[in-house]
């Protein structure tokens, strides 16, 4: 059994309003997946991008090369396509085209099989108040659970 990999983006939820996610596979070349086995991945600067072909790319996700491989390593910042439906890629190509969404990936993880999937969300961007908001929830939040917590 395989430890579990679990790497996650946690300033997406606070940089954006998440409207839909979805679970996408990833086309990994070489020694990505042992990298990733290993934990030495990073999804926080990354996004989503379609290209000419109407293909779904995820951009600036950071995969370290592996240590053993020697000159059949990958590039650590390579575009890699993310494998989805095509009724999901058109739904989605067409919400960020038209409404000017972002494509944000959220979680990646590695499933039973051992693929490596990747949890993304269509995004719409907070403005400077809605930050503001949801830090000072978040304090309210602690603060009630210190209260009920010496009950």
């Amino acid at each position: 059994m395989q430890p579990t990999i679990n790497i996650k983006n946690k300033k997406a939820r606070f940089e954006y309003e998440i409207l839909d996610t979805y679970t996408a596979g990833i086309q990994l070349t070489g020694t990505e997946i042992k990298s990733i086995r290993a934990s030495k991945a990073r999804i926080t600067e990354s996004f989503c991008e379609f290209n000419d072909g109407g293909e779904l790319f995820v951009i600036n996700m950071f995969i370290e090369e592996y240590i053993n491989g020697n000159i059949y390593n990958h590039k650590p910042k390579s575009e890699r396509r993310l494998l989805l439906t095509k009724r999901e890629l058109k739904k989605l190509k067409k919400e960020v085209q038209n409404v000017g969404l972002t494509i944000i990936p959220l979680r990646l993880f590695l499933t039973d099989k051992g693929w490596a999937k990747l949890n993304i969300a269509l995004c719409k961007g907070k403005k400077l108040h809605d930050k503001r908001n949801t830090l000072k929830d978040r304090d309210n939040k602690r603060d009630l659970d210190r209260i009920k917590k010496n009950f």
